[in-house]
């Protein structure tokens, strides 16, 4: 069964179940494989401007709604690093079961890093765009006054009754256009299918719960514990007007591949946490360049 995922945007949505629950993915190309993780409150349909390049470009690309957000079921668990990282690996072992390129932004990030680090053997690359240093920010992450607002609004989205307003409030489209010019560096990337992404998956029954639930979930790992585990070629993206998670946070990476010749890293000018839709082409480009040299010719 297939179904589309949006006005205006070509990807495809086929269903898969795991674990009892459907999961919503799409793919497309021939060749090497990727695996696409979105980021927090995203969706498969946040790559919409790279899966069509990338697929040209010779690789087959897979992305995947992960449990909790776009077009998959939203049950009431406790969502965590590990119930994704599940996820990811039945996926790969069902649909793709070769060495595969895990590209992920902001937590899908982390859960890209994650499964490099934990599968090495299932791993021939991985790509980090923003990634996020865990499932939700820790205090010390996250510049005054947004430390501050994050820390009461956690606490609101927790109370049931005050969370369901809360959620209401923050999943109105005017709310999320306004959310988005603070991450997103370039205005003209919010689109309103871009709003339209967003929105709609807020509406299914259970969106509410799964928002407190991975606001209050542990953040999982840290990168630097995730980071001696890798053994692939590692590329890293970063959106340098990013107050989500700001570059300098990103002197992990940096530091390392002045270090490791198997690590690359580039600032995006002129974006902000989601750069890959913020600048799709500069980011595909790099992308791509980095597949064809580290990747595809086995270095």
């Amino acid at each position: 069964m297939t179904q589309s995922l949006a006005k205006n945007t070509a990807l495809t949505a086929y269903d898969w179940q795991w674990q009892g629950y459907g999961i919503a993915y799409t793919v497309q190309g021939q060749g090497q494989p990727l695996l696409l993780i979105h980021g927090f409150g995203a969706s498969m349909g946040h790559w919409r401007n790279n899966i069509p390049p990338l697929a040209d470009a010779g690789y087959q690309v897979f992305a995947v709604d992960l449990l909790g957000f776009g077009g998959s079921e939203k049950p009431a668990l406790n969502y965590s690093v590990e119930l994704w990282q599940q996820q990811l690996y039945d996926f790969w072992k069902h649909h793709i079961n070769q060495q595969t390129v895990f590209v992920g932004n902001s937590i899908g990030g982390l859960l890209a890093l994650n499964m490099i680090a934990r599968f090495p053997e299932i791993s021939a690359g991985g790509v980090l765009i923003n990634s996020a240093g865990g499932l939700n920010h820790r205090p010390e992450e996250l510049k005054f006054p947004l430390n501050a607002v994050m820390g009461m609004f956690t606490k609101l989205v927790s109370t049931p009754k005050i969370g369901e307003f809360v959620f209401n409030q923050v999943r109105r489209k005017s709310q999320i256009r306004n959310t988005l010019k603070q991450v997103y560096h370039d205005r003209a990337a919010i689109t309103e299918e871009l709003v339209e992404l967003l929105h709609q998956p807020s509406c299914y029954p259970g969106a509410q719960q799964v928002f407190a639930s991975v606001l209050t979930a542990p953040p999982g790992p840290k990168p630097e514990t995730l980071l001696p585990h890798r053994q692939c070629p590692l590329l890293v993206l970063w959106g340098e007007q990013d107050p989500w998670t700001p570059i300098e946070g990103a002197k992990l990476y940096q530091d390392l591949s002045e270090t490791d010749p198997r690590v690359e890293f580039y600032p995006i000018s002129q974006a902000g946490h989601c750069a890959h839709d913020e600048k799709p082409e500069q980011v595909n480009d790099l992308m791509i360049n980095w597949l064809n040299r580290c990747i595809r010719s086995g270095k």
